[in-house]
């Protein structure tokens, strides 16, 4: 893995880290794809039952690595034709897809500033949990572009409609604990206290029921686009999928039992 990247793997758990700090984790071309390797890896790695992304230094991630742009709309401009913004379609799609659909929960830990596709990352987290100094800015329209990464699908699912579009339509900068009034996320934690927090919420998904909470994030997206009716069909076969799972079984024997149960994410 490239030294843009922080990726290791301990007791189920995955932590990604993005590890520019020194360019407040920006995404060059480099680090945009060691992410989309680490979380796909991730994703189809049965050893890997949970994931922890964050990022090192005072930035979560910033969005877009201006500098390396000015040179892809150079390029484009003397090719008399290229696409600046095809990072979208091969890096930023990827990344999102594999955070918000793979079959296992994703942390976020936001450490510092999340900006453009950095807050997209962490809007498509299935928790998002902030250090009091985090900040959020949907700066898109800052820099005459529209939503990639997942923003315009996932923001107003998270904050509603019309508090989404006074974000996006007039880029600011939410702290954390507005971030968390408004719904953009979990939980806010001292900054000296976001590691271990982050660390021990990851941890305990990881022990727990896996299959589960891949169908709970499988009926959540679908419910957001179907029916009621559609949706309770759904949650049958997903509740049917669940229930013959060697997890509900050792769920329901320790219940009986009193014990705590020991998960084996099957």
């Amino acid at each position: 893995m490239a030294d843009t990247m922080l990726h290791e793997v301990t007791d189920g758990l995955a932590t990604i880290t993005l590890n520019r700090p020194d360019a407040m984790n920006s995404l060059n071309t480099e680090i945009k794809e060691a992410l989309r390797e680490a979380l796909q890896q991730a994703a189809a790695d049965s050893a890997v039952r949970a994931v922890l992304l964050t990022g090192r230094g005072r930035a979560f991630c910033v969005g877009q690595d201006l500098k390396e742009h000015i040179g892809t709309l150079a390029e484009a401009r003397e090719s008399g034709g290229g696409n600046s913004m095809d990072t979208v379609r091969r890096h930023y799609n990827p990344i999102t897809e594999a955070i918000a659909g793979m079959p296992k929960p994703v942390v976020a830990a936001v450490n510092g500033v999340a900006a453009g596709a950095g807050a997209g990352f962490a809007f498509a987290a299935d928790y998002r949990i902030a250090a009091a100094t985090a900040t959020f800015t949907t700066s898109f329209a800052g820099v005459a572009l529209t939503a990639d990464s997942g923003v315009s699908w996932t923001l107003p699912r998270l904050i509603g409609h019309g508090r989404a579009a006074d974000l996006l339509l007039f880029p600011r900068t939410v702290d954390a604990h507005e971030a968390l009034d408004l719904g953009m996320v979990n939980r806010v934690v001292p900054a000296d206290e976001l590691a271990a927090e982050a660390e021990a919420v990851a941890r305990k998904l990881a022990g727990g029921p896996t299959l589960a909470y891949a169908a709970l994030k499988e009926s959540m997206a679908y419910g957001t686009t179907h029916t009621l009716v559609e949706t309770l069909a759904k949650e049958d076969e997903l509740q049917t999928r669940a229930g013959a799972s060697e997890d509900h079984a050792i769920a329901v024997e320790a219940f009986v039992r009193k014990e705590k149960p020991r998960f084996t994410g099957r």
